[in-house]
């Protein structure tokens, strides 16, 4: 009888591979629903870690002292920035910490895919051409992704505008990059010397920048979920020129998802992939009323304590979250005012827009993060056929995703996006701390509404008045 022990290491290794892979395919699956995205987050880091541990069982590792202090040593230091980082980041700043660590993901794939052709250089084995092409794959997507999120980052820090940067001959700039890449590929496959491989890399670090900048307003989450896929077609990349299959099949499930993920997105904007990524989004609009809306026309302001009675006397309260909830730091007050709502008879749920926020699933995360029930969040069109049946839309932090502009305005930038429809309830409540307009740049209209009523200030401190003001109503 063959036990375990007495199996071949490697057979071992590939058994390990293979469970950790299964468990990479649950985990998605369990990300795909916020119930279970937990649970599917901490099956994935288990898959990880047993597949980390075995990798030690290589005989690169075990036969090397010096690859495997070098191994340990690159593993604290990443532990060291990654764990602070990730427990102390607001989640404000969790698109950026996201794009960044998708960034670094790319670049070591690129990276890895390097030195093994620069192993097998010094070893004087010259490798097979598919081999090359594996290895020039991993490097150009790879690189685009590792600096195309830094300048995502960088746009998302506001460390330069979040609008489209664009400049003349941009279209002929971006051709001759495209076309310089294609023929340094051939070339490199050709003669299969080196240095072709280089100039690439240094290519394709400029497509990345190039690719990006052009892209701003709402179209960031979707950047950020299509770089993520570049990623993992790096990474798979990567495994196929180190043979490694739990390198090919993770970075093809992330890849795999995270182009679903981008066409969905997409479909949620009512705009193509190639209209999003080429048309530099929101390149020549300006806001009808400056940084503070339109100047010439008034808005109805009202108080906490009146919008608080207003409330507590609903039937069903709509609540819609954008990013000024997670600027606020106001996720814990709003599922409080939900509370509150909810034990004086009100019927509360959430209105989640598929790209509400700076990243795929942001206010999924950032109200899962204050324990609001699942069952409270209803993704768009859900909520949107229970919206003209709403006493109240209360908006805290969203723009964009309620502009009535996406659907009666032809030639707006966010013309044909879908959103979520609260014109449509009977009393309209706004949460924002100026008229300034949203990611997109473009005025809303629903401001100007004569159902709308403004609570101007910052959301958390507002929201606190609120629960006041329904105990007391």
């Amino acid at each position: 009888m063959t036990t375990a022990a007495s199996l071949p290491l490697a057979t071992v290794r590939d058994l390990v591979y293979l469970l950790a892979v299964i468990g990479f395919i649950l985990a998605l699956k369990g990300l795909g629903s916020p119930r279970y995205a937990r649970r599917g987050n901490w099956l994935a880091a288990a898959a990880a870690t047993a597949a980390i541990a075995v990798t030690f069982t290589l005989p690169s590792l075990r036969h090397s002292g010096r690859n495997l202090a070098l191994a340990l040593v690159a593993m604290a230091l990443g532990a060291l920035v990654a764990v602070p980082v990730a427990r102390l980041v607001k989640m404000t700043a969790m698109p950026q910490l996201v794009a960044i660590f998708n960034g670094v993901g790319g670049g070591a794939a690129a990276l890895i895919s390097i030195m093994e052709l620069l192993r097998l250089h010094s070893v004087g084995l010259k490798p097979a051409v598919y081999v090359t092409a594996e290895v020039l794959l991993g490097v150009l997507i790879g690189s685009v992704s590792f600096s195309g999120s830094a300048i995502a980052f960088i746009k998302l820090q506001e460390l330069i505008t979040g609008r489209p940067i664009t400049y003349p001959g941009q279209q002929a700039t971006n051709a001759v990059v495209a076309v310089a890449i294609g023929a340094l590929i051939v070339a490199a496959l050709v003669s299969g010397n080196i240095v072709f491989v280089y100039v690439l890399l240094g290519l394709a670090l400029v497509l990345g920048v190039i690719f990006v900048l052009p892209i701003g307003g709402a179209d960031v989450p979707v950047l950020i979920s299509l770089l993520n896929s570049f990623t993992g077609l790096a990474v798979a990349a990567s495994g196929f020129v180190l043979d490694n299959d739990l390198l090919i099949v993770a970075g093809t499930l992330v890849g795999a998802s995270g182009i679903i993920l981008t066409r969905l997105m997409s479909a949620a904007m009512g705009r193509s992939l190639p209209n999003i990524l080429f048309s530099a989004f929101g390149a020549v609009i300006t806001a009808t009323g400056g940084e503070e809306g339109d100047a010439s026309r008034s808005v109805r302001t009202g108080t906490a304590e009146d919008v608080g009675v207003l409330l507590a006397y609903a039937r069903k309260v709509v609540i819609i979250p954008g990013y000024g909830l997670a600027v606020a730091q106001a996720q814990h007050t709003v599922r409080e005012l939900a509370d509150a709502l909810s034990a004086r008879g009100v019927d509360v749920f959430f209105a989640i827009h598929p790209v509400a926020g700076r990243m795929p699933g942001h206010m999924n995360v950032l109200l899962a993060e204050a324990n609001v029930p699942y069952d409270d969040l209803k993704e768009m069109d859900e909520a949107n056929a229970e919206m003209s049946n709403a006493d109240v839309a209360l908006v805290v932090g969203a723009n964009d995703t309620v502009n009535p502009a996406a659907k009666t305005t032809p030639g707006s930038p966010i013309y044909g996006m879908p959103i979520i429809n609260a014109d449509e309830a009977d009393n309209i409540i706004f949460l924002k701390r100026s008229m300034r307009p949203g990611f997109a740049g473009i005025d809303n209209e629903l401001l100007y509404d004569p159902k709308t009523t403004m609570l101007f200030g910052d959301a958390k401190d507002t929201l606190q008045k609120l629960v006041a003001a329904v105990a007391d109503a």
